[in-house]
């Protein structure tokens, strides 16, 4: 017969009720007492019953986790990094996938909120405002966009675009091409008001523009127009498509233009130059999120800011700004 709670307890020298609190509010128990009721568990095979637990505590042990486009390769570290977390406090992630779809995002979190304990939106395409108005049915962490009030991660993607444009500009770019990302983009306001904050450098806003390699293909034409030496690309998907784009026009990378990415991204690292990028601790941001998350789900909703710290990581997609012709 399988092991149940009250052969944990006996076999672990405590009481019933301890065993039941070290599964659903594992903080309550001591770190001793708790680490041997779990090693008993697992000799012993046993599992807590879900559905008995979720009508005794209110708590399902679930989360939901929303990403703007489950194929940019940008999420699938977050996700791999906050399920890996959640399980070791005893909680599941059903992940779901908008594809930048604003309204299939409202669509999922309602679905969701239903089933889980609390939501962690990343990236989200919603307005400030619809946020806010979800989030009296549901607990949320946001990550990678601020919404007042509400617990955020952000990934200081305003400190790695500065980086990235005084990089530019050692290299002796003087005219720099900012290619945005979808329109109303967090990040992209962000790059922007950082970006402008660099004195001796004239910016070029080019976008919205469609935040993948075909974005960055169709971009080209505008950045080969504008005059830029220099190009800080919303993301390592576009910077890529961008490099293509730019090949395709006989414009030399990093020889004519200098491309810089965001997110460091293992194709990145494969393409060809190499791609300069501002690295996200996308990693570190997915366990942030779960831990605040889960605060919110036992003490109520805080307006936590965790700031997570950006990098430029320099390649080969990147040098020193073309001279001037000779005749």
């Amino acid at each position: 017969m399988a092991a149940t709670i009250r052969d944990v307890a006996q076999a672990s020298g405590v009481h019933v009720s301890t065993v039941s609190r070290t599964f659903s509010a594992p903080h309550l128990v001591n770190p001793e007492t708790r680490n041997r009721v779990l090693a008993v568990a697992e000799d012993l095979g046993y599992r807590p019953n879900r559905a008995a637990r979720a009508l005794t505590t209110g708590r399902t042990h679930n989360l939901g986790l929303i990403v703007a486009d489950i194929s940019n390769p940008f999420f699938p570290p977050l996700i791999k990094a906050a399920q890996a977390h959640a399980r070791t406090r005893d909680y599941h992630v059903f992940v779901a996938d908008t594809d930048e779809d604003p309204q299939v995002e409202e669509e999922l979190i309602k679905a969701l909120a239903k089933q889980v304990d609390g939501v962690l939106l990343c990236s989200p395409r919603l307005s400030n405002r619809a946020i806010e108005r979800l989030h009296a049915d549901v607990p949320f962490v946001v990550v990678n966009r601020e919404v007042k009030g509400m617990p955020t991660v952000l990934m200081d993607i305003g400190q790695g675009a500065r980086l990235a444009i005084e990089h530019l500009a050692g290299l002796g770019h003087r005219r720099v091409a900012l290619v945005s990302g979808p329109s109303g983009s967090w990040t992209s306001k962000r790059m922007r008001e950082a970006a402008a904050a660099v004195d001796g450098v004239d910016l070029v806003f080019l976008g919205p523009n469609t935040p993948t390699e075909q974005g960055g293909l169709a971009a080209a034409a505008e950045v080969t127009a504008s005059g830029a030496t220099g190009v800080l690309a919303y993301n390592d998907l576009v910077a890529m498509g961008l490099i293509e784009g730019l090949h395709e026009r006989g414009v030399r990378v990093p020889g004519d233009v200098s491309v810089v990415g965001v997110d460091d991204i293992v194709s990145g690292r494969l393409n060809r130059p190499k791609l300069t990028t501002v690295a996200m601790p996308t990693a570190a941001a997915g366990r942030m999120a779960v831990d605040l998350l889960l605060q919110s789900v036992a003490e109520g909703g805080t307006a936590t800011l965790a700031t997570l710290a950006t990098d430029l990581v320099v390649r080969e997609s990147t040098g020193p700004a073309p001279g001037p012709a000779v005749s």
